[in-house]
């Protein structure tokens, strides 16, 4: 994966790219607290087929983090779109993402849906109307991380608490220790779950194929909220993955894969 950096009104976002000579497009949009590099080497693998570009979100990774920004969905929405408009990405792209970046991907495609090919879902928010209690708790170790308290909380969110390596805690740490990157962990917290999408604007995802992945043992988001995907968005269908938490792809990324590849192709 190359790394590059565009700027968006002077805002620099950080992205890895692959397979950039490929007509088809996949934008990966990670979740709360994490960066472009969680995707591991899914789409590495894709970009034999596709052009994969994976972002580090503004406030996140190694993107820009400004203490004037509105960290809102909707400010996320408008920057994303710019974004794929910025890398003429906004034709043949589907989007893949993962809890607080599948509520951004959800926004993007009814905001942007003729540019939208397909939609894949990750475990994600959208519909929680207050912090989880282990949102909570995630809040909290980001707020002052240590070693041992950082990996408590990753190991709370898989189903094998033995998979959790070094690498993943030590950058969790570091990233959040950057400047301005605790704010921006916080305000985004607190905005991604006072806000919920409007179930009958999820009908406007109509006709974009949609595919929904759930670990079977969340406990970030519920399993229960999938089916509010479901029955909302019209064009789609849930992957229920046994034997993991609430980032089945870090857990069964071949698999993950598999059904990424199979449900765009």
């Amino acid at each position: 994966m190359q790394e590059n950096w565009a700027n968006l009104n002077g805002l620099k976002i950080r992205y890895l790219e692959s397979g950039k000579d490929n007509p088809r497009h996949i934008l990966f949009i990670h979740g709360l607290g994490s960066s472009a590099d969680r995707w591991g080497n899914i789409p590495k693998s894709l970009s034999a087929n596709f052009h994969t570009i994976s972002l580090d979100l503004p406030g996140f990774g190694e993107s820009d983090k400004p203490l004037s920004m509105d960290y809102t969905i909707e400010n996320f929405r408008d920057i994303v779109i710019n974004f794929m408009n910025l890398l003429a990405i906004n034709d043949k792209t589907s989007i893949v993402g993962h809890s607080l970046g599948g509520y951004i991907a959800s926004e993007v495609t009814m905001q942007n849906k003729i540019d939208v090919e397909r939609l894949i879902l990750i475990d994600s928010s959208g519909f929680l109307k207050k912090p989880t209690p282990l949102l909570k708790e995630y809040l909290c170790v980001a707020m002052n991380p240590t070693n041992d308290n950082v990996r408590n909380i990753f190991e709370q969110m898989v189903s094998d608490s033995t998979k959790i390596p070094l690498k993943l805690v030590e950058s969790f740490i570091k990233r959040i220790n950057l400047s301005n990157a605790k704010y921006a962990f916080k305000l985004t917290l607190e905005n991604s779950t006072n806000t919920q999408i409007k179930l009958d604007r999820l009908k406007l995802i109509d006709s974009v194929p949609t595919l929904i992945i759930w670990g079977v043992e969340d406990k970030v988001i519920p399993l229960q909220h999938s089916e509010l995907f479901k029955k909302s968005i019209p064009n789609s269908h849930i992957e229920i993955i046994p034997d993991a938490g609430h980032a089945p792809f870090t857990e069964k990324p071949e698999q993950i894969c598999e059904l990424i590849h199979n449900f765009l192709t």
